[in-house]
């Protein structure tokens, strides 16, 4: 198969963004003699983040109200080996692109793969505001939009916004397909800096050849309160969602704040067309 991208493991900087995704600007931590421990490594603030197996500790929706993922980085003094060095480390599952029946692409798996382990990146182009709205409002009916985006709550009611687009320049996740009950959840991890790394772990144990999946819109945005939930306010119709679930909302998720020229996006956790 001909790839109709640039491969990329990591982000890259796009237009608009406010930082380089592959600046360092992370200090790193002083465990040498002592494995990297809450209370002593500066890298984990509150609790590990990974058990021994190297699963995600909290997994699930609890997530989504858990602290912030900080893995060891380059600057670090601990082992290559240490355990809160998993994102990082890239794939460890066999995963196969194919052709699905009526999504185009997918994503499956060729391994086993436990509730809370790593599985793979959603990387790209780390885009400004206005760049993904300009290129949203080139897009036709019959375009795919891989554009993702990130907004995680902070101190003092402010949001960190992150937009992802691996249309051109990208990686695996990009054929990652959307699931009204999705088998991977995504993580922002950060390692070398503020830029973080959209790490998608299992949600639950995954067979060999099952299709991975995740809920585009971040399990907030697959609602509509208009009565018509056919059509969109620009006039477009929604695209059909063909998961397959039995909770399955018909329609694919919609974040109507990167079609506003003027508006800025509101703040739910993350979410693409």
């Amino acid at each position: 198969m001909s790839l109709p991208f640039k491969y990329t493991p990591d982000h890259v900087a796009g237009p608009g963004g406010d930082t380089d995704p592959t600046l360092i600007t992370f200090p790193g931590c002083v465990c040498v003699k002592t494995p990297c421990l809450p209370g002593t490594c500066s890298c984990l603030r509150r609790e590990k983040n990974y058990d021994d197996n190297l699963c995600l500790r909290h997994i699930g929706l609890e997530a989504k109200c858990a602290e912030p993922v900080f893995e060891c980085n380059v600057l670090c003094q601990c082992s290559d080996h240490c355990r809160n060095r998993v994102v990082q480390r890239g794939l460890q599952f066999r995963l196969q692109v194919f052709k699905t029946d009526r999504k185009g692409w997918g994503l499956r798996t060729l391994d086993f793969i436990p509730k809370g382990r790593f599985v793979c990146e959603y990387a790209g182009e780390v885009l400004g505001f206005s760049e993904v709205q300009r290129r949203i409002q080139l897009q036709t009916i019959h375009d795919s939009n891989y554009i993702i985006a990130v907004r995680e709550h902070v101190y003092n009611g402010q949001v960190m916004e992150t937009f992802v687009d691996p249309t051109s320049i990208g990686n695996i996740g990009r054929f990652l397909n959307h699931s009204c009950e999705p088998n991977l959840l995504m993580i922002p991890v950060r390692i070398n800096s503020m830029v973080p790394k959209l790490a998608l772990f299992a949600a639950k144990d995954i067979l060999p050849e099952e299709e991975l999946s995740y809920d585009y819109s971040g399990r907030f945005l697959n609602l509509l309160d208009s009565e018509d939930k056919e059509r969109l306010d620009n006039g477009k119709l929604r695209k059909p969602c063909y998961c397959g679930a039995e909770s399955c909302a018909a329609f694919l998720p919609y974040d109507s704040s990167l079609y506003c020229p003027l508006e800025k996006p509101n703040t739910s956790e993350e979410g693409r067309v």
